[in-house]
């Protein structure tokens, strides 16, 4: 029987992240062919994560471009995908969460008449601009998508809400939680030598992320600003802001933040140096959404930088605060973490809704499921 050819198609860093470990659990199954396309989508930090984990892709589109819109994403990725499924004829194109490469790889499968699986599939906000583009880009992907595999049961919950069949909806768990598998260690060096510079015993290290469309301009700096409180009431509290290479983001954050001690803007880190950043830090305030699922699985509070947020799992389990984006609000909350040993805790020990480390696994076994009896 021929192996059943799945290429996998991803062009962000978050996608990338997750995508890495069902890339080698279906490298590791003999009954699979795993194809590689990466659009580039995000040229530089995609590139640190492919070396991280090790995978050399078949295909790159090398899409990116300076000052590039969604529309141009959109349209460059169409163009060069409808060559790669020319070329490869796949079983099944892989494409995960929300970014523009997912919905229009996912469309150029669909004009091609190949079936489509969707990673992280059933997160919604339902709010059209809120994140935005993301929101419509997952809702329209599931609409192409011929087998949906949802993180969690409240997401199976809203495709079936939306009409989509049971027998095409897989609750597998998050892969964003097997990838904490490959990069964790106790012993880890940083390769950002100033990360081994900190006393993570002796310090509460905060970790902070922002980059989102929605929180840019004077949300960002609210947010920026609330860093720069936190750390002038507390001694023994140091920032890490990994920032991202967005210019509005880098010139935000240097310019508030840039010149106060015990606050360090670093580059994008590796992914192994951010979760094992993240597993030493004391807290994390982030607007990330691959961040909500990782970092309660290190037993961290995670106050979220957002209004909404498509993981309301976490939210109803504890893990997870939303803060939104005003200055005063993200002090209180973080001040209550950091004076409120019971609070720390209760969010610390909450149990994480998004999986086990086995993802990957469950969503192999389901294709495999799926084109048992379909010719290939």
């Amino acid at each position: 029987m021929r192996r059943i050819k799945v290429l996998s198609v991803f062009g962000t860093r978050p996608e990338a992240i997750k995508m890495a470990p069902l890339i080698k659990a279906l490298e590791q199954t003999p009954s699979m062919k795993s194809i590689v396309c990466v659009t580039a989508q995000h040229r530089e930090m995609l590139d640190q994560v492919l070396q991280s984990f090790g995978i050399v892709p078949d295909f790159d589109l090398s899409i990116m471009q300076a000052g590039q819109t969604i529309s141009d994403i959109t349209i460059r990725v169409l163009e060069g995908l409808e060559r790669v499924i020319r070329n490869v004829s796949p079983d099944i194109v892989l494409v995960h969460g929300d970014t523009t490469t997912t919905f229009a790889s996912a469309l150029a499968a669909f004009y091609s008449r190949v079936r489509v699986g969707h990673v992280e599939a059933g997160l919604r906000t339902y709010n059209k601009h809120e994140p935005f583009p993301e929101e419509m880009n997952r809702v329209l992907t599931s609409s192409i998508a011929d087998l949906h595999f949802s993180p969690t049961s409240k997401a199976k919950e809203n495709l079936l809400r939306e009409g989509f069949q049971e027998n095409t909806i897989f609750v597998t768990g998050n892969t964003a939680i097997d990838a904490l598998r490959l990069t964790l260690s106790d012993s880890y060096v940083f390769q950002e030598s100033m990360l081994n510079s900190i006393d993570f015993h002796r310090r509460r290290v905060i970790t902070v992320t922002a980059h989102r469309r929605e929180n840019l301009g004077a949300p960002l700096e609210d947010i920026c600003k609330s860093c720069a409180d936190i750390v002038s009431q507390y001694d023994d509290v140091e920032i890490v802001f990994p920032v991202h290479l967005n210019p509005e983001v880098r010139q935000t954050a240097a310019s508030v933040l840039g010149s106060l001690p015990r606050v360090h803007l670093l580059p994008p880190l590796s992914i192994r140096d951010m979760h094992n950043l993240l597993n030493r830090s004391y807290m994390v305030m982030t607007d990330s959404g691959g961040l909500q699922e990782e970092v309660p699985s290190m037993g961290k509070p995670v106050l979220v930088l957002r209004n909404v947020t498509e993981r309301p799992e976490g939210v109803e389990a504890g893990t997870l605060k939303l803060v939104g984006s005003r200055r005063e609000t993200i002090v209180v909350a973080a001040q209550e973490l950091l004076e409120s040993e019971h609070a720390y805790n209760k969010m610390a020990r909450a149990v994480n809704p998004f999986g086990d480390g086995r993802a990957s696994d469950r969503i192999v076994q389901a294709i495999i499921d799926y084109f048992q009896g379909i010719p290939v």
